[in-house]
């Protein structure tokens, strides 16, 4: 098989050269500009009786389907009064496909291009219709009636769109600031935990020590002893000689008493290798390690950890508190109390003690997942009776209600249900006095957020349980 050469590049060009006409191609030695000096070539449209050299056309005549270039236009209007339009080899398009004429009118009734014939003898005959140019001017009028309408609209969008590139940029800066906070925490929180694990072990390594030191001194003391009676059973062995007269040249050897002899004292001293390892201590050391830990990690958080007991005082008759005061049960029957004003008559609900006015706070409940069951805050202030005393039913309360697998947000009489489904017992509460929030979360894995109100408090604010039903509700500590 015969292998050809590969061309170079200046054989090729001048292969080309000698194929295209100087007229029709300007040819540059670089490749990119020559295709598309080409390309432009392929695509002008010239005049259509410019036959000895390609001049490129002006206008086109849409009756005589033929290109015309300045000189050519200026003898054909001067002999015939035929329409030209812009520049085009597409002349089919120009005319009636039914009719094979130049399209001049314009149908709105049908939306359709017209020629005289369809207007005088075709389907579109009667209807009212319009020059093509008018037809064209209007619908440009309405397009750019349109166009000016879309601007604002798309200014709009826009500007939210970059509202929200705004939104999403900052969102990312806050994680980027969130990430590095918490390593920094975690860090800090590994060596608070180095230290504690240090302390723990020193403590330990102390007892171990102590006691130990003590065991030697004991073992060495027995040791001795151990010396003194082997040395003094050697003496005693002489017993096993035969020879009466030897055992009685030995006789100086006197036995004292078992009792009286230091070296048979049974326990002396003994009693304190029983001594162990103090481990209450070393789990004090290490319970107080991990609770500085704790502070000073919600102390950085700024989140306080209030310690919430129930008001026995607004308890209703059939709400039972435990001895702790930190569970309310419905309980199955009436408790007996003392008539109080401060007291919940009809709706089995109760306050707590003391409440929260400033700062930042979180605590955690759990639900026996028993009855039904409202969790929330409330004023001091809220009615002990009547439809107004029922927790959510009024603007003096907040609350999460639970019962049969869903949740409910309620206040000032509004109802709201959560399109999630409880998967978790213990549920946290965070308020924000300040920020006027109060959220709620459910604490499975992970952590889920329920919902968040937003208020101006204007007063104390005291936790309220709600329980029906044998439902039990407990503050976790």
């Amino acid at each position: 098989m015969q292998v050809w050469p590969r061309p170079n590049e200046e054989s090729f060009i001048s292969h080309i050269q000698r194929l295209l006409p100087e007229s029709n191609c300007i040819f540059h030695p670089d490749r990119k500009r020559w295709r598309r000096n080409l390309l432009l070539e392929e695509t002008r449209i010239f005049c259509t009786y410019c036959t000895k050299s390609s001049v490129p056309d002006v206008k086109s005549c849409l009756q005589c389907e033929a290109s015309l270039c300045d000189d050519h236009l200026t003898a054909h209007n001067k002999t015939v009064h035929h329409i030209v339009t812009e520049p085009t080899d597409s002349f089919g398009s120009k005319k009636c496909s039914l009719h094979k004429k130049v399209l001049e009118y314009y149908c709105p009734q049908d939306a359709a291009c017209l020629c005289v014939s369809c207007c005088l003898v075709g389907e579109h005959r009667g209807h009212q219709v319009e020059l093509l140019d008018e037809a064209s001017e209007k619908k440009k009028k309405k397009l750019m009636e349109y166009h000016n309408e879309l601007n604002p609209k798309k200014a709009e969008i826009q500007t939210k769109v970059q509202n929200l590139q705004d939104r999403k940029r900052k969102i990312q800066e806050k994680a980027s600031d969130e990430k590095k906070n918490i390593s920094k925490r975690f860090k800090d929180l590994k060596k608070q935990l180095e230290m504690a694990e240090n302390k723990a072990l020193s403590e330990v390594s102390r007892q171990e020590e102590k006691i130990v030191s003590k065991i030697s001194d004991l073992i060495k003391k027995l040791e001795i002893k151990v010396n003194k009676l082997s040395k003094k059973m050697r003496h005693v062995e002489m017993c096993r000689v035969t020879d009466p007269i030897r055992l009685l040249q030995e006789g100086d050897i006197t036995l004292s008493s078992h009792g009286g002899d230091e070296d048979t004292e049974g326990n002396g001293g003994e009693v304190s290798t029983e001594e162990d390892l103090d481990e209450v201590l070393i789990s004090l050391t290490l319970h107080r390690s991990m609770r500085d830990i704790v502070t000073n990690v919600t102390s950085e958080l700024g989140v306080h950890a209030p310690d919430i007991l129930l008001d026995l005082a607004t308890a209703h008759r059939w709400v039972k508190i435990s001895e702790d005061l930190k569970t309310a049960t419905r309980s199955e029957k009436e408790q007996n109390r003392r008539k109080s004003p401060g007291r919940f008559v009809d709706y089995s609900e109760v306050l707590s003690r003391c409440g929260l006015s400033s700062g930042r706070h979180y605590w955690e409940v759990e639900w026996d997942q028993t009855g039904m069951c409202a969790i929330g805050m409330s004023y001091p202030s809220i009615e002990k009776k009547g439809l107004q005393s029922d927790i959510g039913l009024n603007d003096k309360s907040w609350c999460l209600s639970m019962y049969e697998g869903v949740y409910e947000l309620f206040h000032n009489s509004f109802i709201s249900a959560l399109s999630v489904k409880p998967t978790c017992p213990t549920l946290g509460v965070f308020l924000d006095y300040e920020a006027e929030r109060l959220s709620f979360y459910e604490l499975c894995d992970p952590i889920r957020h329920l919902h968040t109100f937003t208020a101006s408090f204007t007063e104390p604010l005291h936790v309220v349980f709600y329980v029906d039903d044998g439902a039990s509700v407990t503050i976790r500590s």
